[in-house]
């Protein structure tokens, strides 16, 4: 496949980003901005060869771009995950060679297709907010180097838990990577699972009481009867491998895995951080919620009515999920029609008449959000401003935009602190824009994802009616709220 092919690919979503506006016009990022940070020019295009470069054995590359593919621009590390040598790379020939390696790498998903246009695009180093400054935004190839995006709701919500606990989190990770090794036809997956499993059960064995002196005192009783359920789980799912049992694997995994979640949530005593003195008053999720959403279809012989549930996350962006679970509580939602439903994004939210977002009863004023965005590795979320903005776009978000009904704030165009009430779904989970390569991650804010049903999100249509949502779990978790059930 050309690298022009794939830019276009990416090109044709920019103008369908979700916004705070009507549907029929909602864009929230500066659309030609954007176009000509992913779409270089036909001029720009020209000069590259854009157009003519592929991904085949017989790739060439312009003797001026291909002289900046050069040693210094490619780390050790990187060549080291690529498999090529310490070789010069004087002439063009050679470094013909590394576009085709990483080429190849692309192929077998080792690299992201983002790799290749970096090294591709090396004329064009700097992001549209970041065009005045002399600094390269991607100084280093390897920072866009990573494993396949974990697409798994539910994984994504394990890994956001702010645990630190090294072997609860290395027997969910030889557990996650369960689903790796089923990408093997038939019995060829068994192997490979059944040394997961025995791995889990043995990290298991061998830490048990490091796992249990970290959870919390008053979930300790709690946890020790999860961690008595892991262990028979990991115990079934090994006699389950004995039997060459394939059709058993995902449940075993997911329970076990659930079990996991468990643990790791009984970890967390208290809220990790401190929000912010302006945004300290308004609704706050400290810890998680679920959610349930009720739909009723139009038009649709296949589908009629749909319950999706979600889990919003509020270790990660407490500001944003406690105004969503306020909103629900005042039953905001109910009754509200789906507003955008294009097959990038579901949206609603809009309420009738001229405010687009929630008007406060008490102040007569509609009520605003900050952007809220948590990286990983910090202790608390960055708020008022996009990473781009910030000069991070190249960090990892603790809830990325990877898995298919990632839930989050649409907002105005130019306003980061402007979101209020409507809320969209991603209908997308791209191998070419994982977290931290994508213009979604670190511009809008992520607060949950759906994690029951979500494929039926696809088959909503504007017009279909929200018949109601409702917090099945974690309420208690909501400080400050506003709302008088059943009121306005």
């Amino acid at each position: 496949m050309a690298i022009s092919l794939q830019a276009a690919a990416a090109c044709s979503t920019v103008s369908q980003l979700p916004g705070n506006a009507n549907p029929s016009s909602s864009s929230s990022r500066n659309s030609s901005a954007v176009v000509s940070w992913l779409c270089p020019s036909s001029k720009f295009s020209t000069e590259l060869h854009l157009s003519s470069l592929s991904l085949s054995s017989s790739a060439q590359l312009n003797p001026t771009l291909a002289s900046q593919v050069s040693k210094e621009k490619v780390p050790a590390a990187t060549r080291g995950a690529l498999g090529i040598g310490e070789g010069s790379f004087d002439n063009v020939q050679k470094e013909t060679n590394l576009l085709q390696k990483i080429g190849d790498s692309v192929k077998k998903g080792v690299v992201s297709a983002a790799v290749v246009a970096t090294v591709a695009l090396a004329q064009f180093p700097v992001a549209p907010a970041a065009a005045a400054s002399a600094e390269p935004v991607y100084s280093e190839l390897g920072v866009l180097i990573s494993g396949p995006p974990i697409k798994d709701a539910n994984a994504l919500l394990r890994y956001a838990l702010p645990v630190s606990n090294k072997p609860i989190k290395e027997i969910q990770k030889t557990l996650e990577g369960i689903t790796e090794a089923l990408k093997l036809p038939g019995v060829k997956a068994i192997d490979p699972v059944e040394r997961d499993v025995r791995q889990a059960s043995r990290l298991f064995n061998q830490n048990k009481d490091t796992i249990l002196a970290d959870v919390a005192v008053s979930k300790k009783e709690e946890a020790q009867t999860v961690m008595a359920k892991l262990s028979n789980s990991l115990l079934e799912f090994q006699d389950l491998l004995a039997q060459k049992d394939r059709a058993g694997i995902l449940p075993k995994q997911k329970e076990a895995l659930e079990y996991v979640g468990d643990i790791e949530e009984a970890m967390v005593e208290s809220f990790p951080f401190e929000v912010p003195a302006e945004y300290a008053k308004m609704p706050l999720l400290k810890g998680r919620a679920k959610v349930e959403m009720k739909v009723r279809v139009k038009d649709n012989p296949n589908l009629r009515n749909t319950v999706f549930e979600m889990t919003v996350d509020g270790y990660n962006a407490p500001v944003t999920a406690g105004n969503f679970i306020d909103l629900v509580e005042r039953r905001f939602y109910d009754n509200m029609e789906i507003q955008r439903a294009d097959g990038f994004v579901v949206q609603t939210g809009d309420p009738d008449g001229p405010a687009e977002g929630f008007v406060d009863p008490e102040t007569g004023k509609i009520r605003t959000i900050p952007l809220e965005i948590m990286v990983e590795g910090d202790k608390e979320p960055i708020y008022g401003g996009t990473l781009e903005e910030l000069g991070r776009f190249r960090e990892q978000t603790k809830l990325p935009f990877n898995a298919f009904g990632t839930l989050a704030m649409a907002r105005e165009e130019f306003e980061p602190d402007s979101a209020s009430s409507q809320i969209f779904w991603l209908l997308k989970e791209s191998e070419l824009t994982p977290s931290n390569a994508n213009i979604l991650d670190g511009t809008y804010a992520v607060f949950g994802y759906v994690t029951e049903n979500q494929d039926f999100l696809a088959d909503l249509k504007v017009g279909d009616v929200i018949e109601s949502i409702r917090v099945t779990s974690g309420l208690d978790n909501l400080v400050n709220p506003s709302y008088k059930v059943g009121g306005a």
